[in-house]
């Protein structure tokens, strides 16, 4: 692997600018690198502040005040919860002991927040398994169909098989539907590296084949539909044994499981991976230049497989994390409605497919979708139906000025100025 690092690391510096007597090339290499490093953390941050500039606009158009309103939006979210202190306790997942906390466990902001980090959860996995694909130079729009095939073999193991004890249960779930969402993310990369297909075209298709194979499993007299509500278009309920453990709140309402903690430590799996194996090595080898990593001995048809196949075990791991954890039961008008793995999208592109990126973009969509519900957003303060559309209309912008890359945009036009004089 060190010679074929050498390779690649040669080629990358045969593009680099050569230094002249004066190193006056060297050193505007360096000052634009460090600029760039700086722009991966300010970045994010200054389009985030842009986007929700924008949507205060919007807000003030229709005549609320905008601070008001984010002030409502932020105390829906939970995260308000941060600065709630007292003497509580928190029940310690598989077992029956507490252990006390500094905060009220038990107060509307807790609950709240439990809510935020229920969405947060599938949209960190959604948005990793866009980044993952995106490090071998694949645009992975697939997200969503990987989830819903996560949640198709989730649900339909979860609902079957009581007679297994519940952490076989689980770990059974988990396995078998991550990998059935694995193999059909490698579906598109098969194709990709068979037959060149784009993959953005590939994973759109395979999203609506699982949109409307779902739609027939779980609708009216479909295979999958329940057996005790015939006449609901619904699947069975997961059984108990299935379910993960609810460590923070009522289970009945909604309460935090551990598929959190999933989530996060998917996000160190993802670092590792990518940053100290050897197949993160080669995938980012490939995403760099596909034809030097060729020369070089790395298989680049093998690299977009394996890729989109832990992208789509990602994707569909969110779908599990979802169905076991607070859902239990899918029908048609849910599928249809899920988007989850398009906020997961453009979580990844916030985050710059960077692990704390996306976790911190997750984060914030997550409690920007919470907090503007009709259930969390005070309706005398900013009407929720208006609310719901503000989400949308700050995730839009920051999908866009994300895609403009305003930094990359004028450090052309200063390149292009430096060589017309």
């Amino acid at each position: 692997m060190s010679d074929r690092s050498d390779e690649l690391l040669s080629e990358e510096a045969d593009e680099q600018p050569q230094a002249s007597a004066e190193g006056i090339p060297q050193v505007g290499a360096t000052l634009f690198t460090r600029a760039r490093g700086v722009y991966a953390v300010l970045g994010p941050i200054g389009t985030t502040i842009l986007a929700f500039f924008m949507g205060g606009l919007v807000v003030l158009v229709t005549g609320d005040n905008p601070l008001r309103v984010y002030q409502a939006i932020f105390n829906g979210t939970g995260l308000n919860w941060l600065f709630h202190f007292g003497s509580y306790s928190i029940r310690v997942p598989f077992t029956t002991d507490h252990v006390w906390f500094w905060w009220n466990t038990g107060s509307n902001a807790a609950l709240n927040l439990q809510q935020t980090l229920l969405l947060t959860t599938p949209i960190v996995l959604t948005g990793l398994a866009v980044a993952f694909a995106f490090r071998v130079g694949l645009f992975n729009i697939g997200g969503q169909g990987q989830y819903l095939v996560g949640v198709y073999v989730a649900v339909w193991i979860g609902s079957s098989f009581a007679h297994l004890q519940p952490f076989v249960h689980v770990l059974v779930t988990v396995v078998l539907a991550t990998l059935a969402g694995a193999a059909y993310g490698s579906i598109a990369g098969i194709l990709k590296a068979a037959t060149g297909a784009h993959e953005v075209i590939t994973t759109i298709m395979l999203n609506w084949i699982a949109i409307w194979v779902g739609s027939y499993l779980f609708g009216q007299s479909g295979p999958l539909q329940s057996s005790t509500q015939q006449s609901i278009p619904v699947s069975n309920t997961v059984v108990d044994g299935a379910k993960l453990p609810v460590f923070w709140g009522p289970k009945l309402l909604q309460g935090l499981s551990i598929g959190i903690f999933v989530a996060l430590a998917m996000l160190v799996v993802y670092w590792v991976v990518v940053k100290r194996t050897t197949l993160g090595f080669e995938i980012r080898a490939v995403g760099f230049n596909p034809e030097a990593a060729r020369t070089s001995g790395i298989s680049v048809g093998r690299s977009y497989v394996l890729a989109m196949a832990i992208a789509g075990g990602f994707a569909a791991l969110a779908g599990v994390c979802d169905i076991l954890g607070w859902e239990y039961q899918i029908g048609p008008s849910d599928i249809q409605a899920s988007q989850i793995g398009f906020i997961g999208l453009a979580a990844a592109l916030l985050g710059r497919n960077t692990a704390v990126g996306v976790g911190f973009a997750s984060l914030l969509f997550g409690a920007l979708i919470n907090g503007t519900s009709g259930r969390q957003l005070d309706a005398s303060v900013f009407p929720p139906e208006l609310a719901g559309n503000l989400t949308i209309i700050i995730q839009g912008l920051v999908v866009l000025f994300v895609g403009l890359n305003l930094a990359g945009f004028f450090a052309s036009l200063r390149r292009r100025k430096g060589r017309s004089t």
